[in-house]
């Protein structure tokens, strides 16, 4: 949920209020902090409110914690550094996870962060660089077995893949597939464990730190990711089986059976990879791209092996087509919509098979908790290829096509002229060239940024990607001089008045921002603008921050002016 400043600021003094629990920490940082401690706080927090069954934990730089009072926080005031915590908490973090979103706020003048935390699945406590923390009062200490128990515990009465097989042994487990098993550990742990430590473990002791078994007893999960084929009886009668057939001209079918560790490699093998050119616009020289990303089908396949429904004795079906690749897994989404997981904010609650999603994060076969669709679809625009699409049309199957062919070149042209578009100016245009609608806020937007043509039901892709770069470059040297233009309007508007809050500014000024904006935006807008204007010193807030009250400053006076 997207959430307003006015909106922050209401929560941040509701959370003074309240104060510290187990499920918010206020620390009064300056310009540096350990980011080990942050890594530290974020699994503890997002373990904690698991735990009490609440969605969302804080951390908040900038208040002290011990006399309540907002102080200046000048922690990575470079936003894209900023960002780049959220990368650094995915590499700690296991499985992997990060902040839904890092808030930057104001209050009578101060710099607040609000680090907003997602509770960690259900099912599945959240360690950092190896060790779970939780948190006890305002202390930050190790998560207790107590605590750990209490989280696996949340569905192991419910998860197929969490059963113990008690007539299972390591023997009927692949020596090949748990090798491998301690390679791929190696390197997602590599920041928490020696390659030595890690092969100095007994079979029993790795097993059991990768999440494959429990106490030493084989699990299913064990069974698929690195079961023996010939000890799949063991799961019976649930099938476990991947498939791949081949149709078109030519078909073809292999059947894949556990070890899925291996068995997804070697399903890959089968899908025929050519390379594809591009051709740019005034261009001689093509650009060659596969017509599909290993990591992206792999990506995929993990996931629908993860996300298995194997109660429904169903198997996970790959379709090789001449164009395309279209994956089936049986089960629906556990935890809202694809679409809910493109921006790569949300992190799912619920997992249908947590114990096996676990033990595949440990042995790197996916990445990260909830992220997955995001880093497809973005892996491929960066390829210029048409972005993945989901199916849940038929009741009770997850169906996903990934693209290997151009739908439409002035696509792929927008794309390679066109590479700092935003995901969701990709995904509108991956809509136009399969003449899906989009909506209006998104129409406005591109057709303004010369990207589309036409009328409804007829837009189209600008086939003039030089005409539409241009258009582009000229709307954003517009937009700049637009804040010019709002600035101006606003000094002069303090200077014949005195003062003003925000809302006579917004009277002012909202009706004459641009329709392509929802009003969401365009009070973002003005907030930025007086944001700026205030770092440049050119007004102040006389008011407190919740009800401002802007006025010129000195420097505000003698720019007017100027001018």
């Amino acid at each position: 949920m997207t959430r307003t400043e006015t909106e922050l600021q209401k929560l941040l003094i509701q959370l003074i209020s309240d104060w510290e629990s187990e499920v918010v920490e206020f620390k009064s940082v300056g310009d540096s902090y350990s980011t080990s401690d942050i890594g530290k706080y974020l699994t503890a927090l997002s373990n904690e409110a698991n735990l009490r069954e609440v969605e969302t934990a804080w951390l908040v730089f900038g208040v002290d914690n011990k006399t309540r009072q907002i102080v200046d926080s000048d922690y990575r005031r470079d936003r894209a550094r900023l960002e780049g915590l959220k990368h650094q908490m995915t590499e700690g973090s296991s499985p992997s996870i990060c902040f839904r979103e890092i808030h930057e706020i104001a209050v009578a003048g101060k710099r607040v962060l609000m680090f907003e935390i997602p509770a960690a699945p259900r099912g599945i406590a959240i360690s950092w660089n190896g060790h779970f923390y939780a948190r006890s009062g305002e202390s930050l200490g190790p998560l207790s077995i107590v605590k750990q128990d209490e989280i696996r515990g949340q569905t192991l009465q419910t998860d197929w893949t969490a059963a113990v097989v008690s007539e299972a042994s390591r023997a009927d487990l692949s020596d090949a597939a748990v090798s491998q098993a301690r390679a791929r550990f190696a390197l997602r742990h590599a920041n928490q464990f020696t390659n030595d430590e890690i092969e100095a473990w007994d079979d029993a002791a790795f097993l059991d730190r990768a999440g494959l078994t429990i106490n030493g007893m084989i699990t299913r999960s064990a069974l698929l990711l690195v079961g023996k084929p010939d000890s799949v009886h063991l799961l019976s009668p649930y099938l476990a089986q991947l498939v791949w057939k081949l149709v078109g001209v030519e078909a073809g079918n292999q059947i894949f059976t556990p070890p899925y560790l291996l068995a997804t490699s070697a399903l890959y093998e089968k899908v025929r990879n050519v390379q594809l050119r591009i051709l740019p616009a005034d261009s001689l020289v093509a650009i060659e791209v596969a017509k599909y990303d290993q990591k992206i089908v792999l990506e995929s396949l993990h996931n629908c092996i993860a996300h298995q429904d194997y109660r429904l004795g169903a198997r996970v079906v790959v379709t090789e087509m001449i164009d395309r690749l279209v994956l089936e897994n049986s089960g629906s989404f556990v935890d809202g919509e694809p679409l809910d997981y493109l921006s790569g904010h949300k992190t799912p609650r619920f997992y249908r098979n947590p114990f096996l999603m676990q033990a595949m994060t440990r042995l790197n076969m996916i990445d990260t908790m909830g992220y997955g669709i995001h880093r497809m679809f973005v892996g491929q625009a960066k390829r210029y290829f048409p972005l993945p699409d989901y199916d849940l049309s038929e009741s009770g199957t997850v169906r996903l096509t990934i693209h290997g062919a151009i739908v439409d070149p002035a696509y792929s042209r927008v794309l390679i002229e066109n590479t700092d578009l935003p995901l969701q100016d990709v995904f509108a245009l991956d809509r136009v060239q399969k003449q899906l609608p989009i909506d209006d806020v998104a129409t406005k937007r591109l057709r303004r940024a010369g990207l589309i043509e036409g009328r409804r039901p007829n837009i189209h892709i600008s086939g003039n990607v030089a005409s539409a770069t241009d258009r582009r470059a000229e709307y954003i040297r517009n937009r700049h001089q637009d804040d010019i233009h709002y600035k101006r309007l606003i000094l002069d508007f303090l200077s014949r008045f005195d003062s003003a809050g925000r809302e006579d500014i917004d009277k002012m000024l909202l009706k004459n921002l641009s329709d392509v904006l929802t009003e969401d935006q365009k009070r973002n807008r003005v907030r930025n603008l007086l944001q700026s204007m205030r770092r440049d010193g050119l007004i102040e807030n006389l008011g407190p921050r919740v009800q401002p009250t802007w006025s010129l400053t000195t420097i505000g006076r003698s720019a007017l002016t100027k001018s």
